[in-house]
């Protein structure tokens, strides 16, 4: 029978949507300086509680204090915020809608300011991007033990209240450098040979099962490919899928870019971004292989026509929204019961003295960088109670991002979860 956006979905742990649009990640820096959750971020979920989502997954977690990826993200290496925890999970109670936390660590992707230590990587080989540290070669035994961190990060989100997980391997984060033969260079376990690269994913996904309950949800973020020469393919991520359905996991979402190549902010081609869905031809390639562990796809959706349409024909299970869940935090609501055609969106763009920027760096990549800011800057007005402002002006986000992140903010490398990010 063909599939609705508003059928609900029911996945292999046993949770059930109750519908086929999901909140995908966006990363919320409202994290407090400690690396608790803030007031602010329980104000935010509350607003999405109400949304009318089937699933909603926040911004990385990350699993490392001295390793964030920008100011402001939550850390949990312990249980030491277990209470706060607590009380971000319990902003979706009541609530017929799964939230999952999505669980990261940046390796060579570490913001510089926010971190404490040298950015870790699988190869001491430095990110394509402006900006960027020369990482530090993980150790066989620092390696196992990010492993076991990770696991015990999802043990924490279960007791904390959440329905699941989501671990983030895509968009240049530290698990998609260890899928990447351009990253991880290693000649030992952990590194070579594509088996050997996708040995790291495949062990932290034990690690986290092993952590949590079988009802409790265990998801991935994975790329479709990295969209670089001699990068991480369609055709590994294809293994990698089938590798993670023997695993057992309840949902995989694909993306695909990198902050070297980011298609996940819309840097595609324009016949790509017309059919709005970027990665939903890789996704027709892998539901045969997926089984019945549902494929969610995020990136470039707006309409609801191509959203119907994309369920409809079964090339996703799930339709993740992004940047509209910037704007219209009621994304739900508004496409399945007020039967809104085409979500607002907007794209920003550096507005001043073009040709003389674009002397001295890549105006597209400034123009993502912008566009990622302002979407940020709404989510923390969401935080503080206000509404959106669409007609907020790019200069004042230049302003705002620099207070957040220091004079590095504008470098096109902001190592934020974006599924369009």
């Amino acid at each position: 029978m063909t599939a609705r956006l508003d059928d609900p979905l029911t996945l292999p742990c046993g949770i059930t949507l109750p519908n086929r649009l999901m909140k995908s990640a966006l990363s919320e820096t409202l994290g407090r300086a400690d690396g608790a959750p803030s007031r602010r971020l329980e104000t935010l979920y509350t607003r999405w509680r109400h949304g009318g989502f089937g699933l909603v997954v926040t911004g990385n977690v990350t699993v490392d204090h001295q390793h964030l990826s920008e100011p402001g993200n939550v850390a949990i290496a312990d249980d030491r915020h277990l209470p706060e925890l607590t009380r971000w999970a319990q902003t979706f109670r009541p609530s017929t809608t799964p939230l999952f936390m999505q669980i990261n660590h940046p390796g060579r992707q570490a913001h510089s300011l926010a971190g404490r230590s040298r950015p870790v990587a699988p190869s001491a080989i430095k990110a394509a991007v402006p900006g960027a540290v020369r990482p530090r070669a993980l150790t066989h035994a620092e390696i196992l033990a990010l492993v076991a961190r990770f696991g015990a990060a999802a043990g924490i989100a279960e007791a904390a209240g959440f329905d699941g997980v989501q671990l983030h391997a895509a968009h240049g984060y530290l698990v998609s450098q260890f899928l990447s033969p351009l990253a991880n260079r290693r000649e030992d376990d952990w590194g070579g040979d594509a088996p050997r690269r996708r040995r790291f994913i495949l062990a932290i996904v034990r690690a986290m099962r092993a952590a949590v309950r079988p009802g409790f949800a265990v998801a991935v973020k994975l790329n479709s490919a990295d969209f670089q020469r001699g990068g991480f393919t369609e055709d590994e991520s294809r293994d990698v899928v089938r590798a993670l359905v023997a695993e057992g996991v309840d949902l995989i979402e694909i993306s695909g870019g990198s902050y070297e190549s980011p298609a996940m902010m819309g840097t595609v081609a324009a016949s790509t971004a017309a059919r709005e869905a970027y990665f939903l031809a890789y996704a027709r390639t892998v539901r045969a292989l997926a089984g019945s562990v549902p494929i969610a796809v995020t990136g470039g959706f707006r309409t609801r026509a191509a959203m119907a349409g994309a369920v409809a024909d079964g090339d996703c299970a799930v339709i993740g929204l992004g940047r509209p869940a910037c704007l219209t935090p009621d994304a739900g609501t508004a496409l399945l019961v007020r039967g809104m055609e085409r979500l607002p969106s907007s794209r920003v763009r550096w507005g001043g003295a073009r040709g003389l920027v674009g002397r001295f760096g890549d105006l597209r990549s400034l123009d993502s960088v912008i566009d990622l800011q302002w979407h940020t800057d709404q989510l923390h007005r969401l935080g503080a109670g206000k509404e959106p402002d669409p007609a907020r002006r790019w200069w004042r986000t230049v302003a705002s991002a620099t207070l957040r992140m220091g004079p590095g903010a504008l470098q096109p490398k902001r190592s934020a979860s974006r599924s369009r990010r």
